[in-house]
């Protein structure tokens, strides 16, 4: 498995980009830069490729309304340019309070604007032809009688450093999980379970990976979360430290959507927490957040996280490679990070 973090995007970028760097020295194989309607990504990746030497630079995620989707092609060109081959392009549709609200587009067809986004990408790097795109969301060159009418069909100027930069995507829901196992290269779940991750999205990536292109990769599943080792980590320590996952839980598994218009609830109840889900839910929406925190099932985060004594952390480690998962993804707790991500890098090489 590969080890990737996301970067600390309200801190001090150059604290943060130190960081990176220590980390890359240490193990870290990818970083990831999140944009959600803060500093845009791409300024901080640009940075992140000229201070680091191999490790990979993805955005974590870019959304696919507020930039055309022969702009998202061309940053990633230019971002795998500059890197020297490292980028890679991470995409979602975010959500419609950000898209509506922040960047004045209609949040209109999230999973069939994600894939000719995707297509449009792969097009432009290839540079076979001139982009011509007539889609359900997309069109390029503007069709006759929209515009001035003197659109013209273009190829990238450049040659890219690759002409296949991998997509990753970020999907939750069941046919955007399905798409995403057809056709893109990496995918980003939330609140991973490994064992009972197939509850939730098993059906889907199984129809998806059947009609997936043979000649593409295998795709990647990237999973993980909090990261704390130590001895010490046994029963109310860890405890105390896992409960550091609740309040964020709480916030999508009980507030993020009516009732009956949760997917993260929908995961709880998946995971077979039903009615803890209904519980916590009530809880939230009726503004009792501690309480609704409270009711997080203690199970699911002590096996969806990484907290825990040595031997503890191998198992779970054991765990989310047999799930499938290729790239395992971290949010150490504590002072030092680099130590965490250097003790952890050395559990993972002894994982076979």
């Amino acid at each position: 498995m590969k080890l990737s973090m996301m970067i600390n995007y309200i801190s001090d970028f150059q604290s943060s980009a130190k960081q990176v760097v220590e980390l890359e020295n240490v193990g870290l194989d990818m970083v990831w830069v999140a944009e959600a309607y803060s500093y845009d990504s791409i300024s901080q990746i640009g940075y992140l490729a000229a201070v680091t030497n191999k490790m990979e630079i993805g955005t974590g995620i870019i959304n696919v309304y507020s930039r055309t989707p022969a702009l998202v092609a061309m940053t990633a060109a230019g971002c795998d340019y500059v890197s020297n081959g490292r980028f890679v392009l991470g995409l979602g549709a975010s959500g419609a309070q950000v898209i509506e609200g922040f960047h004045g587009m209609p949040y209109e067809k999230p999973l069939q604007r994600t894939k000719e986004y995707i297509d449009i990408c792969r097009e432009v790097w290839k540079r076979e032809k001139p982009l011509s795109y007539q889609g359900k969301t997309v069109e390029a060159p503007l069709p006759a009688g929209q515009g001035t009418g003197l659109g013209k069909a273009l190829k990238l100027i450049n040659h890219p450093v690759r002409n296949d930069i991998p997509i990753w995507w970020a999907s939750l829901m069941g046919k955007s999980v399905e798409a995403t196992a057809e056709i893109a290269d990496g995918w980003m779940p939330i609140f991973f379970y490994p064992e009972k991750y197939k509850n939730v999205w098993g059906d889907s990536l199984k129809a998806g990976f059947a009609k997936r292109d043979a000649s593409r990769p295998k795709m990647d599943i990237q999973a993980g979360g909090m990261l704390a080792i130590d001895e010490s980590l046994t029963g109310e320590d860890q405890q105390k430290v896992l409960d550091f996952a609740r309040p964020s839980t709480a916030l999508y598994v009980g507030g993020m959507g009516a009732r009956g218009k949760n997917f993260y609830n929908d995961i709880c109840k998946a995971y077979g927490y039903e009615q803890e889900a209904v519980e916590i839910q009530d809880l939230y929406l009726d503004g009792k957040k501690q309480e609704a925190a409270a009711k997080i099932p203690a199970e699911w985060l002590l096996n969806s996280h990484l907290v825990g004594p040595k031997n503890f952390i191998k198992e779970r480690l054991h765990a989310f490679k047999e799930a499938g998962v290729t790239v395992l993804q971290v949010n150490p707790i504590g002072p030092d990070a680099v130590q965490q991500v250097e003790l952890l890098r050395s559990l993972m090489d002894d994982v076979k």
